[in-house]
C-alpha cells in the first residue's frame, strides 16, 4: 500500500481515510459498560470524565487534551469520598480506554493526520533515497557473504525498481519541476514541492558510485561492477571532459563499449569485452603502467587516490559482460543516465 504505481515510488505513509470531527472521541458502549466507575458516572449525571451526547454516543470530556488532563480529573474525583474507591479500582482501565480512543502513543505528528508536506499520500524523497541506499548496501552484503545468484538478482531488481521512481527518470511534466533539481516532497495532488539541497543528494551520490562499482573496504579501493548495467556503456566513441588533480581541464576519449567517470579527480575508464581479457591497469605520473590481476588497489595505492597526489593519472578496467548486473530491471522509466559520466 505504500507503493504509488503512477509515480513509481513509495509514500511516506499509505493513503487512508481520516475520520471526521464527530467520528472522533467515540467510546464504544460495551467498553463503557465494562467499567463500573464510568457506569456510575453516567447514572449520577457526573460529566467530569465522560458524557453521553444527544445521539447516545459516549465521549470523554471535551476539555481533555491528553492523558494528563484525564489523570488530573480522576485525581479531583478521587478526592470525593463517594468516588475514592471506585477511582482507585478503575483508574488504570479508564486511562487505557483513553489511549484506545485517541492513540496518543502512536501519534506521528502531521504525517499521519493530514495531507501535504510529510503527510498522507506524500512522497518524501530523502526517505526514498535512503531506501535506495539501504537496498544497495544489502545487495553488496549479499555478494560478500556468498548469497545465491537468485537472491542477489532479486535485490538488484528491487534496487532498480526504487531507482526508476526518482526525478531524473521523469519528464518535467511528470515530476512537476526540473527533474535533476532536488526537491523535498511530492504531495498526492501536485508535483514536486519545497526545493532545496535535501539529504537526497548525498544518498544519490553514494548510490551512483555504488552502481559504478566503486567501493572502499579496509582502506583499499575495490571495483565491483555487480550492479552496473550494460546500457551504461556507450555504443560509439565519446569523450569526457574533466578537471584533473592539478586543476587543469582535460579531455579523454571514451572507447566504443566503454564508460568513463572521475573519482577523486582521477579518470576511470571501463572497457567491456575488450581484447586481452579482464584486468586493472594504472597509468602513473612517470608514464609507466601498472597491471593488477585483481580489481582492487592496495591500501598504499588507494591512499594516493584519496590524497589526490597525482601519482596515479588514470585507471582502466577491462570487464566481461557476464560480470555486470543482468537481473530483471524496471524499464518503464522515461530516461536513462548517459554511459559517460
Amino acid at each position: 500500500p505504500m507503493y504509488d504505481k503512477e509515480r513509481k515510488s513509495f509514500l511516506l505513509y499509505p493513503e487512508r481515510d481520516l475520520p471526521g470531527f464527530i467520528e472522533r472521541n467515540v467510546i464504544p458502549e460495551e467498553i463503557v459498560k465494562s467499567v463500573p466507575l464510568l457506569m456510575e458516572q453516567i447514572k449520577a449525571s457526573n460529566s467530569s470524565i465522560l458524557e453521553r451526547d444527544a445521539f447516545g454516543i459516549y465521549r470523554f470530556h471535551a476539555d481533555f487534551e491528553n492523558a494528563l488532563d484525564l489523570a488530573s480529573a480522576l485525581d479531583s474525583l478521587a478526592a470525593e469520598d463517594r468516588w475514592s474507591d471506585k477511582v482507585f479500582k478503575d483508574r488504570g482501565a479508564v486511562l487505557e480506554i483513553f489511549e484506545q480512543v485517541f492513540h496518543h502513543k502512536s501519534f506521528t505528528g502531521r504525517s499521519g493526520t493530514m495531507y501535504g508536506y510529510e503527510g498522507l499520500g506524500c512522497i518524501y524523497w530523502h526517505m526514498v533515497s535512503k531506501l535506495l541506499l539501504a537496498v544497495q548496501e544489502n545487495f553488496f552484503m549479499a555478494r560478500t557473504q556468498g548469497a545465491d545468484p537468485e537472491t542477489c538478482n532479486r535485490l538488484g531488481s528491487l534496487y532498480y525498481r526504487i531507482r526508476a521512481g526518482l526525478g531524473f527518470n521523469k519528464t518535467p511534466a511528470e515530476y512537476g519541476a526540473f527533474p535533476t533539481d532536488p526537491y523535498s516532497h511530492t504531495s498526492g495532488h501536485v508535483g514536486a514541492q519545497q526545493p532545496g539541497m535535501t539529504g537526497q543528494v548525498k544518498e544519490e551520490i553514494l548510490t551512483r558510485f555504488g552502481e559504478l562499482g566503486v567501493r572502499v573496504s579496509g582502506g583499499a579501493l575495490h571495483f565491483d561492477p555487480g550492479l552496473l548495467r550494460a546500457c551504461e556503456f556507450v555504443t560509439s566513441p565519446s569523450s569526457l571532459r574533466y578537471l584533473d588533480v592539478d586543476g587543469e581541464w582535460q579531455q579523454l576519449t571514451v572507447p566504443e563499449h566503454g564508460l568513463a567517470f572521475t573519482w577523486c579527480q582521477v579518470p576511470v575508464v571501463y572497457r567491456l569485452d575488450a581484447p586481452g581479457g579482464t584486468g586493472l591497469t594504472l597509468e602513473m605520473d612517470d608514464g609507466c603502467q601498472m597491471s593488477l590481476e585483481e580489481r582492487v588497489l592496495t591500501a598504499d595505492l588507494s591512499a594516493e587516490i584519496f590524497r589526490r597526489s597525482g601519482r596515479i593519472r588514470r585507471i582502466e578496467l577491462s570487464l566481461e559482460s557476464r560480470q555486470l548486473f543482468a537481473g530483471q530491471q524496471d524499464v518503464t522509466a522515461t530516461g536513462t543516465r548517459h554511459g559517460s559520466q
